[in-house]
């Protein structure tokens, strides 16, 4: 069986398609599974080693310069790649028009299926124009969580019940410390994901400081994404003297960091959630967004605290931290 995966972006979203890999082939041994994605997650995606062909899909450079005949190069070979294979299935399950056009140019084997979401979750951004692109539409409660919405879709089209907790496939932390980034303080260290594109879903820098001045001595790293999350990480610093603000990561070093953290909190935001998926040692908070529909609900190494409208607490948070530290922080067991 061959299957074609159709999830573009974004990080989150991304990384919470990555359980329908380990489901379909629990169920159906043998599948080959593709995906196409945004080429700045392709290296999240080639994390998960039963993924057989990643396509990277770049509307997000090209639309800049469609006209240009390298971008009109680039979008020929990605279509020749896109419909090299014929597939049993192709699964779209972001739901949006641009996502509907790749599906419908992918190639179907005889008796080949198109199978895609009939609605949206609350507050996402879905169009419904996107169906028209599908052989048959999925129906799902408006509230799923996010990881369970691909997981469904494929159950639904498979014959197959949705009965296990989720497994992303991705590996253990680095054993080695030697082969550790140069960053990467060799001690057990917390991470503070502070940085989110969206003001209102942010956690006051005075919280974050009372909460790394709970964590002393342990050392506190602060990512950052853009100038403004740089100026933040600075400021957070100025109160933490075992505050370290992180030089700009690649992707590939944001994982990393993530992956290999005793201790990760964050905002609901696309590396929080990678690090609850690596199942380390995980606070999200939510400030301003629904706990329903991303909270890390697989592991009781994920504490998800907050709701829409109500931040949490620095109490709750260190509470939090004192109890996930007072467990053995161990590696997770590596994908099979």
């Amino acid at each position: 069986m061959k299957i074609l995966l159709v999830r573009v972006s974004s990080l989150g979203d991304v990384l919470h398609n990555l359980p329908m890999v380990a489901d379909i082939l629990r169920h159906h041994p043998g599948a080959l599974i593709d995906w196409v994605v945004e080429e700045g997650y392709v290296s999240l995606v080639r994390l998960n080693p039963h993924v057989r062909t990643i396509i990277p899909f770049a509307l997000r450079r090209w639309r800049k310069s469609l006209t240009a005949k390298p971008t009109r190069a680039e979008i020929a070979a990605f279509l020749r790649a896109l419909r090299a294979e014929r597939y049993d299935f192709v699964f779209d399950t972001q739901g949006l028009l641009k996502t509907g056009v790749i599906m419908g140019a992918a190639r179907l084997a005889p008796g080949g299926r198109k199978v895609g979401l009939a609605n949206g979750s609350e507050g996402s951004g879905y169009e419904a124009v996107s169906r028209i692109f599908h052989t048959d539409s999925v129906h799902l409660d408006p509230r799923t969580h996010a990881v369970a919405r691909g997981r469904l879709v494929a159950a639904a089209a498979l014959g197959y019940q949705v009965d296990s907790a989720p497994d992303f496939g991705l590996p253990a932390p680095l054993p080695d410390l030697a082969t550790r980034p140069q960053w990467m303080p060799a001690a057990p260290y917390a991470v503070f994901f502070h940085g989110t594109a969206r003001a209102a879903k942010k956690w006051p820098a005075a919280n974050w400081i009372a909460t790394g001045l709970a964590l002393a001595p342990m050392p506190v790293l602060l990512a950052w994404g853009s100038e403004g999350e740089k100026r933040e990480a600075e400021l957070i610093a100025a109160g933490l003297a075992h505050a370290v603000v992180l030089p700009k990561l690649s992707m590939d070093e944001a994982v990393t960091l993530a992956r290999n953290a005793a201790l990760a909190i964050g905002v609901d935001t696309g590396l929080t959630h990678i690090a609850a998926a690596f199942v380390r040692p995980t606070i999200e908070l939510y400030c301003d967004s629904p706990k329903w529909k991303t909270e890390g609900n697989w592991s009781p190494r994920i504490v998800n605290l907050g709701e829409l409208g109500a931040p949490p607490t620095v109490a709750e948070v260190t509470l939090a931290c004192a109890r996930l530290l007072a467990a053995p922080v161990t590696a997770p067991p590596g994908p099979a």
